[in-house]
């Protein structure tokens, strides 16, 4: 898009010309510009349709140049003979009238710019690997940064001299996994990803889109591509290749910049995210007790009940759905979602309001973990590269053992280092619970103070004598209760 033989406004205007020197009218335009010209135009999104006879009739096909349809032989050849067979007009900007694919010397020329670029691309894709290889070997980062950083240039839209962290990506993706690791059980990527929509947090799509001035499309955070960076050794700051670190002479990972975050914490996060799997889902309805609201008949969760005719309501729906636990479950209780919400809300504030906060975090010790943990890591590295056969030559064989015996001399140095381990530790916040709920963004963020506390809330029929009962759960079963 910034070449001035292909911008948009250029092939926009060598079409319309084409398509007026054969007498034609342009009913329809395929604007594929984010995609590559090595894709087969029948998949490309915008002209695949046309291709595939998906948009209705239409006489022929114009492009500015042969290049244009394809940069594959076989790609121009297909699309060519499709119009042909089809008896559709096929044009092209620099060539006087349509093709003609049944004259031997048009279908030659046609043959001969469609190889011509086959041959410019293979040209293109050679460089761009010689390119990576070179920039590799030399500890220089090629394509887009991960995200949480950004790439530093001295001259803009030159060469990227260096990498960074993002100030407001990098807090963002750190909240992430203080998150995490303070609650695993409760807080995981389906739920910080719907947390991230909900508050309008940038995807890392339209983050890198913004940052590289192009348009934002809109598109949000999915739990596994979260995942995916959380537990990414990239966020270690390392240059990576095919989702590995590249490594350098020495046997250690070539570091771009400071990290995201230490060993010990991604590999505290790779535990917290993957001991549960990934179909777990929590409930990001806007509903604040629907995990929290139990059934005090047959002691069954609550569900939201919706209609357009009433309020949402808080309801048991387990003798509907025919479960044997809800058997004698009627009547079943019932409450406007705002009334309950409230109910709650006073009595939790009015027990806990006057409470000071301690976060739980993650504390990755003195780093001196940290750094027995990748020199143990580059021997594995190494030790599995040896078994694979790559330094059996006698000349890779020596520096194998020395560079193995300099990571053990420096590990065994590490090791008597004094540490502090890592773990979980608990600090003041300075604010109080009632400051946390009136701050709180939206009803997920205060149900999460709620199930900090282990708050339940049991909800009975409207001809009992108790209506409702609140409480703090001490235990995997039922909570006991405390009326209120």
């Amino acid at each position: 898009m910034r070449a001035a033989t292909s911008s948009p406004e250029r092939q926009r205007e060598d079409v319309l010309v084409a398509a007026e020197a054969v007498g034609g009218h342009i009913i329809g335009w395929a604007d594929d510009w984010e995609v590559s010209g090595a894709t087969d135009p029948v998949t490309r999104p915008k002209l695949g349709p046309w291709l595939r006879d998906e948009r209705g009739p239409y006489d022929g096909l114009v492009a500015s140049a042969v290049d244009r349809l394809g940069r594959n032989v076989v790609d121009c050849l297909n699309t060519g003979y499709k119009m042909r067979d089809e008896k559709k007009v096929l044009v092209t900007y620099g060539h006087d009238g349509p093709w003609d694919l049944d004259d031997p010397a048009d279908e030659n020329r046609f043959t001969i710019e469609a190889w011509g670029a086959q041959m410019e691309l293979r040209a293109i894709q050679r460089r761009n690997r010689d390119t990576t290889v070179k920039m590799r070997a030399a500890g220089r980062p090629k394509g887009k940064p991960s995200y949480g950083f950004r790439h530093v240039r001295s001259v803009m839209g030159g060469r990227v001299d260096g990498v960074e962290l993002h100030p407001h990506a990098a807090e963002v993706i750190r909240n992430v996994a203080r998150r995490i690791l303070s609650d695993p059980e409760n807080i995981t990527p389906s739920s910080e990803a719907a947390r991230l929509n909900r508050a309008g947090e940038l995807s890392p799509a339209d983050h890198l889109a913004v940052m590289y001035g192009k348009p934002v499309r809109h598109t949000p955070w999915y739990p596994a591509s979260l995942r995916d960076i959380l537990v990414s050794e990239a966020a270690l700051g390392y240059l990576m290749h095919q989702h590995k670190p590249v490594i350098d002479r020495q046997g250690n990972p070539v570091r771009l910049c400071e990290g995201l975050w230490d060993r010990r914490t991604h590999e505290a996060l790779k535990g917290a995210i993957y001991s549960r799997p990934m179909s777990h889902r929590r409930s990001n309805r806007p509903y604040l007790l629907t995990e929290l609201a139990i059934c005090g008949n047959c002691h069954n969760r609550l569900f939201t009940y919706t209609s357009k005719l009433v309020p949402p309501r808080y309801a048991c729906t387990a003798r509907n759905k025919g479960w044997k636990s809800a058997r004698e479950c009627r009547p079943a209780p019932l409450m406007r979602v705002q009334i309950l919400d409230a109910v709650v809300e006073a009595w939790f504030l009015e027990k806990f309001g006057d409470g000071m906060i301690l976060e739980t975090v993650f504390d990755p010790g003195n780093g001196v973990a940290e750094r027995i943990a990748e020199l143990r890591a580059s021997r594995e590295r190494l030790r599995l590269d040896r078994q694979a056969g790559l330094y059996d030559a006698p000349d890779d064989a020596e520096w194998f053992r020395k560079q193995y015996a300099l990571l053990g001399q420096e590990l065994a140095a590490m090791e008597r280092e004094p540490q502090r381990s890592p773990g979980m530790v608990q600090r003041p916040t300075g604010e109080t619970v009632t400051d946390r709920w009136h701050s709180a963004p939206d009803v997920q963020a205060r149900k999460e103070i709620l199930l900090d506390f282990g708050v339940r809330v049991m909800l009975f029929p409207a001809k009992s004598p108790v209506r409702w009962v609140v409480g703090v759960m001490h235990g995997p079963e039922r909570p006991p209760m405390g009326a209120a």
